[in-house]
């Protein structure tokens, strides 16, 4: 069918915006690759732009001989596997109780729970409760803290009401299937996609935290990958505002070096932290796209 003129400009204007937007989102990642393995005085130059300049895996080389690195590598994918565990123990069940329409005062619960997304106790009482309870400086602090995703759980009940037909419990009620196995026997097989997306929401929000382990964790053996990055680049600062000032030849010579190096690490060590995310997103695109889809409709 001829598309009419109006249409094929629309059309125009659309893929365009696409591709820009496409652009937009891609390039930061590129840039980042270019730039870790190029030589360090060009990326400290800021002589990268499009490609890189003198290939070399030096960068690559320093990270992964910085015991820290792997230290907080090996913490963080037990942070985000523990963690994510965690959490989905906590909403997969609460959003399939709160999808019941048989549950007494569900509104109430879901308006209590509700209201907690907006108001908080603050950072200072959650760190008091945090050290009254023993969990300070602990790595299960950083798996226990924000267990739960109150707009994850209204996700979740909204998939389990419109995606799991009612009369599935009716009839497994009627065969004499409790409650539990209700959700084991039923919900549970059927959540494939919702757990997917849900996996993905926690384990990225375990994976890119250095916050809550900035606040809570004084252990450098403890430190997640983020906060490791973290304070790499603030010795990277440190290294140039100290050349600004140094007198001797000799240290500015290894100071520039070392400020150089430290400004491809950081490109390097962005890589490596985003890397594990960038492959697994793939593998959860088509649930992740449903599970927006999801929460876009009324429960």
């Amino acid at each position: 069918m001829k598309q009419s003129r109006n249409d094929a400009i629309f059309q125009l204007c659309d893929n365009v915006l696409m591709a820009l937007i496409i652009i937009v989102m891609i390039y930061p990642i590129y840039f980042t690759i270019i730039a870790s393995i190029s030589e360090p005085i060009h990326v400290a130059m800021g002589e990268i732009t499009f490609y890189p300049k003198g290939f070399t895996l030096e960068a690559y080389r320093n990270a992964f001989r910085e015991r820290s690195i792997w230290l907080g590598y090996r913490n963080t994918i037990f942070y985000t596997a523990a963690g994510t565990t965690w959490n989905l123990f906590l909403t997969l069940p609460t959003a399939y109780v709160l999808s019941k329409k048989t549950l007494k005062g569900r509104t109430a619960i879901s308006w209590y729970f509700i209201f907690t997304m907006y108001f908080t106790g603050g950072l200072i009482p959650t760190y008091l409760q945090v050290k009254n309870v023993g969990l300070l400086n602990s790595p299960l602090t950083l798996v226990i803290l924000g267990g739960i995703s109150i707009y994850n759980v209204i996700v979740t009940r909204i998939y389990y009401q419109t995606s799991i037909p009612g009369e599935l419990y009716e009839a497994a009620k009627v065969d004499g299937c409790s409650d539990f196995g209700q959700f084991f026997k039923i919900a549970l097989p059927l959540s494939a996609p919702i757990i997917a997306v849900m996996t993905l929401f926690y384990a990225v929000d375990h994976w890119n935290d250095y916050f809550t382990a900035l606040i809570y964790i004084s252990s450098s053996r403890l430190y997640p990958l983020q906060l490791v990055l973290r304070n790499i680049l603030i010795l990277s600062q440190i290294a140039l505002e100290t050349l600004e000032s140094t007198a001797s030849n000799e240290e500015i010579l290894a100071l520039t070096r070392r400020a150089y190096m430290a400004e491809a690490m950081k490109y390097a060590l962005i890589f490596i932290a985003s890397a594990p995310m960038l492959i697994e997103y793939p593998f959860v695109q088509k649930h992740f796209v449903k599970g927006i889809m999801i929460g876009s409709l009324k429960g």
